[in-house]
């Protein structure tokens, strides 16, 4: 497949960013609690960094090894479908499947949602999504994801997709100078199956 897919779910549509969603994503990437929650968000998030990071999409995409998708919000059962209106009110966060591994058919989750959407339960809507694509048009095994210590509401959206709790790998990252724990979560392809009947 040489082309990102779109995805829709009852109030989302995940999509391939476009350059013009970058002063979206540096807005909202910008809130120090964003970067906080994350390992690959910088803070400050500089003028050109959301320019950068869209613009590996396609050839990740292309390599099979990252498939990063905007989320963007519908309103009122109808997607605001014009260029301006996708990159200014309804582009809400990110999230990814990384690291793809074709010889052992895994690949890790990873996402944000800018704060002004928090609490919505848009997350755990596009986790499911992203997760019933990677076992079904992607074939994955297994899809992991992890959470700082500190940050149990994203393992919450990992325990409503179906994830497994695994561990915690102490003090395994270090984030502004404090090392941190890691809370590790997965699902495999059965136990979805297994939920999903």
């Amino acid at each position: 497949m040489t082309t990102q897919p779109e995805l829709r779910t009852e109030r989302l549509l995940l999509r391939p960013f476009i350059l013009a969603d970058a002063p979206t994503v540096q807005r909202l990437a910008s809130d120090r609690e964003i970067a906080s929650n994350t390992l690959n968000i910088p803070h400050p998030y500089e003028d050109g960094m959301a320019e950068a990071w869209i613009s590996k999409h396609p050839q990740q995409f292309r390599d099979d090894e990252f498939v990063t998708f905007a989320i963007v919000l519908e309103r009122d059962g109808a997607l605001i479908d014009t260029i301006s209106l996708i990159g200014t009110i309804s582009l809400i966060g990110a999230i990814s499947l990384i690291r793809i591994d074709r010889q052992h058919e895994h690949a890790g989750l990873g996402y944000w949602i800018g704060k002004p959407y928090w609490d919505n339960g848009y997350c755990t809507e596009a986790a499911r999504a992203v997760v019933r694509y990677g076992f079904s048009v992607m074939g994955l095994h297994r899809i992991r994801a992890f959470h700082l210590g500190r940050n149990p509401a994203s393992g919450q959206v990992m325990k409503k997709v179906g994830m497994v709790y695994e561990g915690c790998q102490r003090q395994h990252t270090k984030k502004w100078g404090v090392f941190e724990d890691l809370e590790m979560y997965a699902i495999l392809k059965t136990e979805y199956e297994a939920d999903s009947t």
